[in-house]
């Protein structure tokens, strides 16, 4: 079995993750603001640390071998171009893609201690990047570039790591519950979709886990959507 840490694994989609993780006997260290249900998981421990803060992390709890990484904190925060302030702009880049390579800097000892063919970092992007979307400036701004830092990463750490990028649509989350917010509104985004309906959890959990384990180890360098073909499909 492997041993992952999982950033912002507490809520939403990184609690799906250390779910399923924790479920197939791996054994995962979640860092966020709060435990929230991890407790109850078997096999999977809490550290309290809060990214959107600039505290150096505490390296030395990430120092044991990892098979894997999954950077989840992100931000939803949209606005027209014209309303568009340059800390909203500063803020997004931080928690997107500031934040995730430090948590890679601070856990790379332990990925390069892996004992498996190849340890795999997944960071999570949005449909947006691949899809012009209005209102979305900020937040595609910031995930693009975490898509470009991937690439240069996955260029940089092969072939020991692998780095990976999981890009979904919009997802059921506490973050993004304004939009569910009333019968009319979940039907008006389930319409958005091919698949007629918005993403789970779940839906990325899969996704995000099959990166993570040895069955995917010849995969680098790429960014998975998981959108019910918003980015790519017209029905």
């Amino acid at each position: 079995m492997g041993h992952y840490a999982i950033a912002g694994g507490s809520r939403g989609i990184g609690l799906a993750i250390s779910k399923k993780l924790g479920a197939q006997g791996h054994t995962v260290l979640v860092l966020s603001r709060e435990p929230g249900e991890i407790a109850s998981i078997e096999g999977v421990q809490h550290m309290v640390y809060d990214f959107v803060g600039r505290d150096e992390i505490p390296s030395d709890t990430l120092t044991r071998p990892l098979d894997g990484i999954v950077y989840c904190p992100g931000s939803i925060d949209l606005a027209p171009v014209h309303r568009l302030k340059p800390e909203a702009m500063r803020a997004a880049f931080e928690i997107n893609c500031v934040s995730a390579i430090r948590f890679l800097q601070a856990a790379l000892p332990g990925l390069q201690a892996s004992t498996a063919r190849t340890a795999s970092v997944v960071f999570l992007s949005t449909v947006a990047v691949a899809r012009g979307l209005a209102m979305h400036t900020a937040i595609a701004a910031a995930k693009g570039a975490l898509e470009a830092v991937a690439r240069t990463l996955a260029a940089e750490l092969a072939p020991k790591i692998r780095v990976n990028c999981v890009a979904p649509a919009l997802t059921e989350t506490d973050l993004s519950a304004r939009f569910f917010s009333t019968d009319a509104k979940r039907t008006a985004m389930n319409a958005m979709y091919p698949l007629e309906r918005t993403g789970t959890p779940d839906d990325v959990a899969e996704a995000v886990t099959m990166l993570l384990l040895p069955s995917s180890d010849w995969i680098t360098g790429q960014t998975l959507g998981v959108d019910g073909g918003m980015a790519c499909v017209q029905k």
